[in-house]
């Protein structure tokens, strides 16, 4: 029964004639199935230059958590023998039902791998697992690390940088994402230009060199870090942030007038704020004929509104030449508008013409970026926040990355 057992559990395990099963115990109190490897005596194998070697002795002994057998938890235990090579010293050699390391077997790295990609809760995965935090994290650190090493950016042309808030107060992250493959590529802590530089050069030197454009917002740390970091890219500003821009200083006028307004009476403005933000084709019926009467009265916010609309159409021209046109008469109507935040927006809108025209040469936005964004947000709140960067970076990758996480062995 001894002697047909272990041979079940080597064929299990795919074993070589260089690794023998020599026993399997079952520890019902414990509800663990312990499975003890012995090397055959078979040659070494150099693990760094892959010369023949002779063995020089024993490592201390191991173990490896595999996959359960019926339940119980399963742990293969070895003592693994180390090479003797001329060339490179003594070193320990490979296992073939592990990575370097790891105290877990591929194939239970593997299957934890699909249960926590599968589950956007880290800790309800862990517990189906029986697996400790630290553990879990070393699993999804190691198949993001396997991921980056082995990701194909040769169709990589057009890039997004974006930020985020991290901890509480002015602590950010940067992302990079490749918009067309609808992924992050790296994540760095801060947002300042040298993070924003350290973040481009995550990508080699090649596929830099063939980014065409680069979505942003107007901050000015991701201007010069894209303009040292990708000279041949074209910056092309967000449109969605440019939205906001115009969008908050609508909101500005309301409130100053409202204020004005409130001195002398008058309600119109009251609960008024999401009318002037919203699409007008968003508003319900109700709100809509209320809203009518407003945009047609002779209020600075119905034509801070109205300045507002003006410059949505902008997007909508059927190319860059048009869109300049556009542009001009919107600014000139802006400027003259003795309406302060929208002049100030449309200075700023000015000075950033070329990166708003170079929109209709690629047609891209940080739309995926935001997207990729709502994601990240939910890996955030579903830890109920990280202590370090380095393992929301993991975390975010591992997710939104489009990485493949399989350790080799399971190819």
């Amino acid at each position: 029964m001894e002697q047909s057992l272990t041979a079940h559990y080597a064929m299990l395990l795919g074993l070589d004639s260089s690794w023998k099963v020599s026993s399997v115990k079952l520890e019902m109190q414990d509800k663990r199935v312990q499975i003890r490897l012995d090397h055959t005596g078979a040659s070494l194998v150099c693990p760094q230059c892959a010369g023949s070697c002779t063995r020089a002795d024993f490592a201390p002994e191991r173990t490896w958590r595999h996959l359960d057998t019926m339940q119980f938890e399963t742990v293969l235990s070895a003592r693994v023998p180390r090479a003797d090579c001329k060339a490179c010293g003594v070193k320990t050699c490979k296992v073939p039902w592990a990575g370097k390391h790891s105290p877990f077997t591929w194939l239970f790295e593997c299957f934890a791998l699909e249960i926590l990609a599968a589950s956007r809760c880290v800790e309800a995965a862990r517990k189906v697992l029986r697996l400790s935090w630290a553990g879990t994290h070393k699993i999804m650190e190691r198949g993001v690390a396997r991921g980056i090493n082995r990701r194909d950016l040769s169709t990589v042309r057009k890039v997004g940088i974006d930020e985020k808030s991290f901890l509480r107060g002015q602590s950010y992250i940067s992302s990079l994402c490749d918009l067309e493959g609808t992924r992050v590529l790296e994540v760095v802590e801060g947002r300042k230009e040298e993070n924003a530089r350290e973040l481009i050069r995550a990508m080699p030197q090649e596929v830099r060199g063939r980014i065409e454009a680069i979505a942003m917002d107007m901050w000015p740390a991701f201007i010069a870090a894209a303009e040292q970091e990708l000279p041949q890219a074209e910056v092309v500003f967000d449109r969605f942030h440019v939205s906001k821009h115009m969008g908050d200083a609508v909101d500005a006028v309301r409130r100053g007038e409202h204020k004005e307004l409130l001195k002398q009476g008058d309600m119109r403005l009251k609960g008024t704020r999401y009318h002037w933000l919203k699409r007008e084709d968003h508003l319900t019926e109700g709100t809509r004929e209320a809203f009518d009467e407003l945009k047609e009265s002779e209020l600075k916010t119905s034509r801070a509104w109205a300045i507002k609309e003006l410059l949505r159409e902008f997007w909508e021209c059927r190319n860059e030449g048009f869109a300049e046109t556009h542009f001009e008469r919107w600014y000139g109507w802006a400027i003259r508008s003795r309406l302060a935040p929208v002049k100030r927006v449309a200075r700023m809108l000015k000075k950033h013409l070329a990166g708003l025209l170079s929109y209709f040469r690629h047609r891209i936005s940080n739309a995926v970026a935001e997207g990729l964004n709502s994601k990240i947000q939910s890996i955030k709140a579903a830890a109920r926040g990280f202590r370090k960067f380095a393992n929301y970076r993991t975390r975010i990758l591992f997710y939104c990355g489009r990485l493949d996480l399989r350790p080799e062995a399971t190819h």
